[in-house]
């Protein structure tokens, strides 16, 4: 998804369409307060991706919010009682404004740009330089702040890489799914949510509390300004997937992020309600996640 490491690629067409049967996960909401699980035990949990600025957003208003790991200690601190705050962290690309970007240049551990994101880099997991980088800085340093947990973003690059170049990036995926595997038992009370990733989601069964699907229902253009339903079979195999995934795992919590107009309220209300009827705690945003975009008042 958009943030300050780049977006994930949409993959609804072939690439992890022969995984998605496989999907795995486990847990419940992991690190919640008793509080912020009875909010969350249904689909009208209250969610929120925001990785804006503004110290006065309302993130108070949701039980469980994504934020950057960087935001101001004044927007952690808006937080509702009992509420959980998970920080962005890109596992498969740095963006060039990270304060841990020199260093990873300097490790030679960048693959190149990402062309959709020209200030984000590919990174390579299965370096020890960035298993330190994650695992001793950049989780314990959004932990140190206030959040409750991680968003791992960007994890299906292993795939992406792997599957491109398969002699160069051969590993890949094995070494995105042991860092998660390493973060848990570092880090074994905070919450961690995964957004999709689904060609690693098999080797973290029990690693992982929250699966996000991301532009399950609609998606934008690459202009950020068009929006469009997505097809039929792209829909059902995101959607099916994470439906197995509940199947094995009862106790798995399931979000999911769509992006529409925001002028276009009554278009809102029928995502929120589709994700709903689906079983998933769902999000309504625009491209850039750097404004909130509130729930249908039906919704809220």
């Amino acid at each position: 998804m958009p943030g300050k490491d780049g977006m994930m690629r949409r993959a609804t067409g072939a690439i992890g369409r022969r995984l998605a049967a496989a999907i795995l996960g486990t847990g419940a909401l992991g690190g919640l307060s008793a509080r912020a699980a009875r909010a969350c035990s249904g689909v009208d949990c209250r969610f929120l991706v925001y990785y804006g600025q503004d110290e006065a957003a309302p993130v108070g208003d949701y039980d469980v919010a994504v934020l950057d790991a960087e935001a101001p200690a004044a927007l952690l601190a808006r937080r509702a009682p009992g509420a959980r705050l998970l920080g962005y962290v890109s596992m498969g690309e740095v963006h060039a404004s990270r304060a841990y970007f020199t260093e990873a240049e300097a490790g030679g551990i960048l693959l190149g740009r990402n062309p959709n994101w020209p200030d984000a880099w590919f990174v390579d997991m299965r370096a020890p330089l960035w298993g330190r980088l994650v695992l001793d800085r950049i989780v314990p340093a959004a932990l140190a702040r206030g959040f409750d947990g991680v968003f791992l973003d960007t994890i299906d690059d292993a795939e992406f890489l792997e599957q491109r170049d398969p002699r160069r990036h051969a590993g890949m995926i094995d070494a995105a799914a042991g860092l998660v595997r390493r973060m848990r038992r570092r880090f074994p009370t905070a919450g961690i949510m995964v957004n999709r990733g689904y060609a690693v989601l098999p080797s973290i069964v029990g690693q992982f509390d929250m699966l996000l699907g991301e532009s399950v229902r609609t998606t934008h253009e690459a202009d950020g300004t068009t929006y469009r339903r997505l097809p039929e079979h792209d829909y059902a195999w995101q959607r099916d997937a994470m439906w197995e995934a509940r199947r094995r795992f009862p106790s798995l919590r399931l979000f999911s992020l769509d992006y529409w107009d925001p002028a276009d309220r009554d278009g809102i209300a029928r995502i929120y309600a589709e994700q709903r009827r689906n079983g998933f705690v769902p999000y309504v945003a625009t491209p850039d996640l750097t404004r909130i975009v509130p729930p249908p008042r039906e919704a809220s």
